[in-house]
Formats: structure tokens, sequence, C-alpha cells
């Protein structure tokens, strides 16, 4: 797997939570992050979920020397935001190694294995029996 694209001098990191995939680049710039080509603040619409892209930043203090571009796939907003805040921990720890303990003590680099459990035969769900009829 490679760390760091040698062309752009990017750091990669890939992110993964419940049926979401993120694709993150970082590199030295001025703090701007796009994903999906939209900023930050259009493509979450939620606080909760910019906020945790932001914790990641504000754990290693790199809020305002790197850009990022992200590229997220699949699942649901909170899922993608998930996705997000794993992948770009990855690339920040792939950006500089000192990182590494600050995003581990903080979580940011335990993937969260929660997934949609699969539906059994004979049942409506996963776990929702058939209606009981009385007669």
């Amino acid at each position: 797997m490679a760390k760091t694209d040698p062309k752009t001098s990017e750091a990669l990191g890939t992110g993964r939570r419940k049926s979401s995939v993120a694709r993150v680049r970082v590199k030295a710039g001025s703090g701007s992050i796009i994903v999906n080509g939209k900023k930050l603040d259009e493509f979450f619409c939620n606080e909760q979920d910019r906020q945790a892209i932001l914790a990641t930043f504000a754990a290693v203090g790199a809020t305002e020397s790197v850009d990022t571009r992200i590229l997220v796939k699949g699942g649901g907003v909170s899922g993608q935001s998930g996705a997000c805040r794993m992948g770009l921990a990855r690339a920040l720890v792939n950006y500089d190694p000192e990182n590494f303990s600050a995003l581990r003590d903080g979580g940011f680099l335990t993937r969260d294995s929660r997934m949609k459990e699969r539906k059994k035969p004979g049942l409506h769900g996963a776990r929702r029996s058939t209606q009981f009829s009385k007669r």
C-alpha cells in the first residue's frame, strides 16, 4: 500500500465505517478541506459530522498547515463522516509519523467494526419475527 504519492508528495489514507469508504489525500498548504469536490461545510450539513473531522486536526494541531482532499462513497452521512475521520487520521500519520501517539490516544485510528446485521431466512428483518396470528 502506497503511503505517499511520489508525483504530488501527498500523504494517503483510507478510512472505512459501516458501508462507507473514504480516500484521503493530505499535503502541505493553507488548511482547505474539500470533500467530493465541495467544501466541508457544504458537504456535511450537520455540525456533529463536521466536528468529527475537525477534531482529528485539533488532536495534532494541523488545522491551518495542511490541505485535504477527500473522496467518499457508500453509506449514509454519519458513516461517511466516520470514514473520513479515520482516513484523515491515517493520512496524517503517513504525513508525519510523530502524530501517531496523539491520534491513537484520541481513538481516531480505531476501526469501528459495527456493520448492519444480515437478514435471516424466515424473518422480516435481521431479528424481527413474523406477525403472530392468534387464529
